[in-house]
């Protein structure tokens, strides 16, 4: 195809990497049918919106704009070839196999991940769909890029630190570290708060609040935000990676998952950056190591599941978990719960759009395959309601890590665990209503019920499954399982 083909960009291919020159043209599209179809978070609408158009504002007259009811509409308004890098989802790369048929479309390798599909595809061939560790592709992804290594070996004799970053919040209550870096909004963030008003009072519903915008918008601000995490909070960031406190929703997390979701940070750029303040002295191996194997190895992990699975492995459902999700949950209502800790999580995602991974994980996630939720229901909601979260993002995680559907294709064993955990990582339980210790009784834990209402109802399942064997033992030795099923009979289906 010829040089001067239009470079047709989705909302998530926003940097200057999925571009190959200054001069090329570009053709950005706002679908409203994308709203119409689902009812995403209020602020995760804003953010892309806002993303989408500070990039048209950059790239001046070099892009054309258009806001539409559908794709096609739009693209039926621009002339000559174009090209389009490979989308993030398989609906979206339907649409462009479509379109192919129909006009001059050159389509290039999908940008924006460390490890291409290629790669991928070659390392995990042959392996297996139940060896497909995700350690030993990170290992794979630092020897091929040379992150964090001294020869072959790993810098420091060691490619894991996990085990350095597992500590409990302090007692405290906060983290002794510098607020997150914030955009400021600008004309462009005031017109699509203007618009999305104009949306709703047009019947178009979206869930949680409106408020400041808290992610980066442009890959200017991206950088931003990243070069403060990496000064200010990433030597802080490990040890307590896996902590959860009631007045600090942010930790020392980096924020950063959503402007690398829609293209605005160079993933390779952001662990070299990382990479360099443990060359500097200025983070420890721990919390670099932890920061590098998310961003490298689990993301595109993530990545490269999502195609490499195929695109029925969202409809996995091995548990056979059919409840329906509750409208006080789909609502993003935290009065719904009297569990402080899934109350406070809703409440974070209600009111930013965000919980870091272990309110996802060991909470929500944890409460939702206690209960049997849908699986596929389940995905949907972390797609609309997270700022950061896209198909090819919650799919292999809600469906394999977090809700153990793919019988282990993902993870090794359900990741799911009673109030105890919650208790030891966090400062929710000392003010709860509900008693961690307690499997009974008007103040039993939930998540504790919950655990061993899991356990009951799945343990034929997961019998054959050498990681579960002394827990499942373990139901035979409650004296008060019978009550408890008696209490919560939803556990005896």
């Amino acid at each position: 195809m010829t040089e001067s083909s239009t470079r047709w960009l989705f909302g998530d291919q926003l940097g200057d990497y999925f571009l190959d020159d200054d001069d090329q043209q570009v053709v950005l599209v706002e679908s409203r049918r994308v709203f119409r179809r689902r009812r995403f978070h209020r602020q995760k609408a804003h953010l892309v919106l806002s993303a989408m158009r500070h990039r048209a504002a950059e790239l001046g007259e070099r892009c054309t704009y258009l806001v539409t009811e559908t794709y096609r509409e739009a693209l039926e308004q621009v002339e000559g070839p174009l090209s389009v890098v490979q989308p993030t989802t398989w609906a979206a790369l339907h649409l462009v196999d479509t379109l192919v048929g129909e006009r001059e479309i050159e389509r290039l390798p999908a940008r924006g991940y460390v490890t291409g599909r290629g790669e991928f595809g070659r390392w995990a061939d042959g392996r297996g769909r139940r060896r497909l560790l995700m350690e030993n592709f990170y290992r794979d992804a630092r020897t091929r890029n040379d992150v964090l290594m001294k020869g072959a070996e790993p810098v420091e004799g060691r490619w894991n630190f996990d085990a350095d970053n597992r500590e409990p919040p302090p007692r405290s209550g906060r983290l002794d570290i510098p607020e997150p870096w914030w955009p400021e909004e600008d004309e462009i963030d005031a017109a699509v708060r203007a618009d999305l008003d104009a949306m709703e009072a047009d019947g178009i519903e979206f869930v949680g609040e409106d408020g400041p915008r808290r992610f980066a918008a442009s890959s200017a601000e991206a950088q931003a935000a990243l070069d403060h995490f990496v000064e200010h909070r990433l030597p802080t960031f490990g040890r307590y990676e896996d902590a959860m406190l009631t007045g600090d929703r942010w930790m020392a997390h980096s924020l950063i998952s959503a402007p690398l979701n829609l293209g605005l940070l160079d993933p390779l750029a952001v662990v070299r950056t990382a990479e360099e303040a443990y060359v500097a002295g200025e983070a420890p191996i721990s919390a670099v190591e932890g920061f590098v194997r998310q961003v490298m190895g689990w993301r595109d992990y993530i990545w490269n599941l999502y195609w490499y699975l195929g695109e029925d492995y969202r409809n996995e459902n091995a548990l056979k978990a059919t409840t329906p999700l509750p409208e006080w949950f789909t609502r993003l209502d935290p009065t719904g719960t009297d569990a402080r800790c899934l109350s406070w999580s809703l409440s974070s995602v209600r009111e930013v759009g965000w919980a870091h991974h272990i309110p996802r994980l060991m909470v929500i996630g944890n409460y939702a395959q206690q209960r049997g939720w849908d699986p596929q229901e389940l995905t949907d909601w972390f797609h609309r309601s997270f700022v950061d979260g896209y198909g090819w993002v919650m799919v292999p995680n809600v469906v394999g890590m977090s809700q153990y559907a793919d019988d282990g294709v993902l993870g090794t064993k359900p990741y799911v665990g009673g109030g105890a955990y919650i208790n030891r990582m966090s400062d929710f339980c000392g003010d709860c209503v509900y008693d961690p210790k307690k499997r009974t009784g008007e103040d039993a834990c939930p998540f504790t019920v919950g655990y061993w209402g899991f356990l009951h109802r799945n343990r034929e399942h997961l019998s054959g499954n050498f990681r579960m064997g002394q827990v499942l033992r373990n139901l035979d030795r409650l004296k008060d399982l019978d009550q408890l099923l008696e209490e919560n009979p939803e556990f005896c289906a």
